[in-house]
């Protein structure tokens, strides 16, 4: 049985591309790279985290490589943002987070819903959805010679794997797959915007 329809699942995971997408091209324009730079970035920030994802659950070739509206929104969601530079140029640092927590909430929820999907077990379809979520955010931030958020910010993986966790649960429970993934999504969203404004960290050593 699917637990997602394939309009619901699309619709989802080109939200995330475009959110990602703009996110990446935010990230890009703030490092002063070029129109093909901020392209390369948007792109890879928009689907490196869904085809890793798919790459490990075995949907080969990956949905971004065969299917042209995810690469198409990528893209264009990327030279938006390039030509709007001089307004994402002073884009504030609510903005930033809020488009990456929303991307990162939208990927996490439809990473764990096509590996459950793909008859994956339900503990390593809630790890395919945090690796969904953050995969994005962690080649960015290595493209930018930067240490990755996931492994410095507050809250950020464990914020995916809650929203992924809350939609595989719900999903068992026979709960309508819109209502499901709508929860999950505010789920990781909220737990990330909250660690954020709130400086939450889970413990070090």
């Amino acid at each position: 049985m699917e637990f997602h329809s394939a309009r619901l699942l699309l619709a989802i995971d080109l939200i995330g591309t475009a959110l990602f997408a703009a996110e990446g091209a935010s990230a890009a324009s703030h490092a002063h790279l070029d129109l093909f730079g901020v392209l390369v970035l948007a792109f890879a920030v928009a689907l490196g985290g869904g085809i890793i994802r798919d790459l490990l659950i075995g949907a080969v070739p990956p949905s971004a490589i065969r299917d042209w509206r995810y690469a198409a929104t990528a893209l264009t969601a990327g030279a938006f943002l390039f030509l709007l530079h001089t307004t994402t140029a002073a884009m504030n640092f609510w903005v930033f987070v809020t488009l990456d927590a929303a991307g990162l909430a939208f990927f996490a929820v439809a990473g764990a819903a096509k590996a459950l999907d793909f008859k994956i077990h339900p503990l390593l379809a809630i790890m395919m959805g945090g690796v969904t979520g953050v995969g994005g955010g962690t080649i960015r931030d290595i493209c930018l010679a930067q240490i990755p958020v996931v492994l410095r910010s507050e809250i950020y993986a464990t914020a995916a794997l809650l929203g992924a966790t809350v939609t595989i649960l719900l999903l068992k429970a026979k709960l309508p797959p819109a209502m499901a993934s709508t929860l999950g999504i505010v789920t990781c969203f909220a737990v990330r915007m909250l660690a954020v404004y709130h400086h939450w960290n889970l413990p070090k050593a």
